[in-house]
């Protein structure tokens, strides 16, 4: 994963150093690959996480209706009290 900081460094001297993306990657010790990706975006990218459901998902609909249900309100009433 390249931090703001290399990205910033990778466009410096491709910009103001006028440095080819092969040295880029041999100083830096990256592939060229990556320097052109980084090139390529105007802002560094960001990382994201895909979202994972929680273990409560697969019964979260039969939760709701044992509690939705009137038997489970009046046991709940009870406790309560």
């Amino acid at each position: 994963m390249i931090l703001v900081e290399d990205w910033a460094e990778i466009r410096r001297l491709h910009r103001a150093e006028q440095m080819p993306i092969r040295a880029i990657a041999r100083q830096l010790g990256i592939s060229k690959n990556t320097v052109k990706r980084v090139l390529a975006h105007d802002r560094p990218t960001r990382y994201e996480r895909p979202l994972k459901g929680s273990a409560v998902d697969a019964v979260e609909v039969q939760i709701r209706e044992l509690t939705a249900s009137p038997r489970a309100r009046r046991n709940v009433s009870t406790a309560c009290a």
